[in-house]
């Protein structure tokens, strides 16, 4: 017997589980999948909880707002590119289902990579230690040459690297995200931090025309950002820092100038939910109205993923 007192279970009181509210039923559980099944069916079996049923209603936020003609901003780092999804992307932009692309600036530099040689992100620690990280000089002139052509032109820095990409006709021209925003005349904004990106630490970098030509995207994004209001639709996938600091920065200018910012939709997509994501992105800006959703997954499936059940919530309506 030991010698601490115990507590006395005995009279501890009793319900039948039947009687009990619960928040899994029978009705909500998966469907085991089966060699042949379609999409569609695939996506119906998918369990109805949790993140399941976010998926379904980030997929029928996105198709409401196309019908209603409301934006769709599909905000993206660099890892999304990396990662084989740019046309998965242009095809949703293509559709309608994607009206406006933000990236960092790494996001940009991998879509020209891919786009003229067919190929990209380097051996960072291996071409670190001999100090050749970074210095692919092709790559760091175009994009460097588009911000001061962008400058000059007045024009975006996004918009201006799609052009010299469609005006260059890469080999693999229809592998870029940029190129293909810039045919379809949806906006594709730039949004650099000085020293980031591997292009600033070549001589063709001009630290004027980088900054006036990311200011100028800011602007442009956030004339999107003004129109979101009452069925927007805001996706953030793959960026940590910089996509969620100028969503935030933007809102707040564009509710500023009373725009009717509130009503509309947000979500994260991510590989690891961080603070700023889910801050700036999926709590701070529906706080007076809308609703905010983060999904974890990689991107290599949760893009793919997210791509079919737009299409599928699309088809269903039709």
């Amino acid at each position: 017997m030991s010698r601490f007192k115990q507590i006395d279970l005995s009279k501890v009181r009793a319900y039948p589980a039947s009687s009990r509210p619960s928040k899994v039923k029978t009705d909500e559980v998966a469907t085991p999948p089966r060699a042949g099944m379609t999409v569609r069916e695939l996506l119906d079996g998918l369990p109805k909880i949790l993140k399941a049923e976010d998926l379904k209603a980030v997929a029928q936020a996105v198709v409401d707002a196309k019908k209603n003609g409301k934006p769709i901003i599909a905000m993206i780092g660099g890892h999304v590119i990396k990662t084989g999804c740019a046309p998965i992307l242009a095809n949703l932009a293509e559709q309608g289902y994607i009206t406006h692309v933000a990236s960092n600036g790494s996001a940009a530099i991998h879509d020209t990579e891919l786009a003229r040689f067919g190929h990209t992100s380097e051996d960072v620690a291996v071409q670190l230690a001999d100090g050749s990280f970074g210095m692919a000089g092709d790559t760091a002139q175009l994009v460097n040459e588009a911000a001061k052509v962008a400058q000059e032109r007045g024009d975006g820095f996004g918009e201006t690297v799609g052009r010299l990409l469609v005006e260059e006709n890469g080999p693999y021209l229809d592998r870029a995200l940029l190129a293909k925003c810039h045919q379809l005349g949806v906006p594709y904004t730039l949004h650099v931090a000085i020293g980031t990106d591997i292009i600033h630490q070549h001589p063709s970098a001009d630290g004027s025309a980088i900054g006036d030509a990311s200011y100028r995207d800011f602007k442009i994004f956030t004339a999107t950002v003004s129109t979101l209001g009452h069925g927007g639709v805001v996706l953030n996938i793959g960026s940590a820092v910089i996509m969620p600091e100028v969503l935030l920065k933007a809102v707040a200018v564009a509710r500023n100038l009373g725009h009717d910012v509130v009503d509309f939709t947000t979500a994260n997509f991510d590989m690891i939910q961080h603070y700023r994501p889910w801050e700036n992105v999926v709590r701070r800006p529906v706080l007076t109205g809308g609703k905010g959703y983060q999904i974890t997954g990689h991107h290599e499936i949760m893009i793919p993923l997210l791509a079919a059940a737009i299409h599928e919530e699309a088809a269903s309506r039709k």
